[in-house]
């Protein structure tokens, strides 16, 4: 797939395109229906499928107090949206100036000029524009106005018809630590990706040495609690995390009330290796299943028998996985 962060980059004469815009915030079921469905309206159309989409999110520039945390960074949301079969991603950043421009001019310089769009895929709720005055009827009219066809998309709903799939329902799930019911909103296993760094090394020295993942992690960190997951570690930073070999791994997210520790870490032990030094390296963090809260044990004694237990718990989801 093409990954453009400019419109100088595209290629002149680029196209046609069935283009779509949005955030595509964790690339969930949803989205995947849409741009799997535009790859094959641009191979009917012997054209390019692309997708516009924007970096920050917006509602980190317009209301960065309340803005919700993001369910993947960008380097893994360009990773899902390649797995679709899409051509090209444009990226573009967000800022406040880029939020000024009327939807015609958006329309003009982001679609038609530089992507030759000959179809533009949105659903009825989409929004653009500044102050999102560009609705639905915008976006035909502009269609009619500049050459290209509207196609509608409606929302998509969860196996049992309840919901619509999104990204709003997933950081909800999260929340609660049910990463079991997000994997199925998703399609594929929740993920955190951060660099490791060094923490107080006492999983080390109880036996269960830990990857910490630091500050810069990206992927919304979800309840406290004990889960079951999978380590990929990337050859280099922002790397592909599909290619890399998935480890077994029970995966601690909370404080360490044990210890009465304060600072919100995730941290993940391979099983069955000891001999993995990661400092510095990234990794990746898939989550399968939550086991249980975040607990303060009497004792040490007492937490190395239950990490134990927990190990052997892992080890069971992840073979039944």
């Amino acid at each position: 797939m093409l990954r453009w962060t400019d419109r100088a980059e595209i290629p002149a004469g680029y196209g046609p395109t069935v283009v779509t815009l949005g955030n595509f915030d964790g690339v969930h079921r949803g989205h995947v229906e849409v741009l799997t469905r535009m790859v094959t309206r641009a191979r009917e159309i012997g054209g390019s499928a692309v997708a516009v989409t924007f970096s920050p999110h917006p509602a980190v520039v317009h209301r960065p107090e309340t803005a919700p945390p993001l369910l993947a960074g960008d380097v893994d949301r360009l990773e899902l949206l390649a797995r679709t079969g899409l051509d090209a991603t444009l990226v573009v950043g967000y800022d406040l100036d880029f939020a000024q421009q009327s939807p015609r001019r958006f329309v003009l310089d982001y679609l038609v000029r530089p992507l030759n769009a000959a179809v533009v895929v949105v659903g009825r709720d989409v929004r653009f524009g500044l102050d999102n005055s560009g609705d639905l009827a915008t976006m035909v009219e502009l269609g009619r106005e500049l050459g290209f066809e509207v196609e509608v998309v409606e929302d998509h709903a969860h196996d049992d018809g309840t919901r619509r799939w999104s990204s709003s329902w997933v950081r909800e799930l999260l929340a609660a630590g049910d990463v079991g019911e997000a994997a199925r909103v998703l399609g594929r296993p929740h993920r955190v990706r951060g660099t490791v760094v060094r923490g107080d090394q006492r999983g080390r020295e109880l036996g269960f040495p830990t990857a910490n993942l630091g500050p810069d992690a990206t992927g919304m960190v979800p309840a406290d609690g004990v889960y079951a997951g999978w380590v990929r570690v990337l050859d280099a930073p922002g790397g592909d995390a599909s290619a890399a070999t998935p480890l077994p791994a029970a995966v601690s997210v909370g404080t360490n009330p044990t210890f009465d520790g304060a600072e919100r870490r995730v941290e993940a032990y391979v099983l069955d290796r000891t001999d993995l030094d990661l400092y510095g390296r990234e990794v990746v963090v898939e989550l399968v299943a939550r086991l249980r809260d975040t607990l303060r044990f009497a004792s040490v004694d007492e937490l190395v028998t239950q990490m134990h237990a927990d190990v052997a718990s892992v080890a069971g989801v992840l073979a039944e996985s």
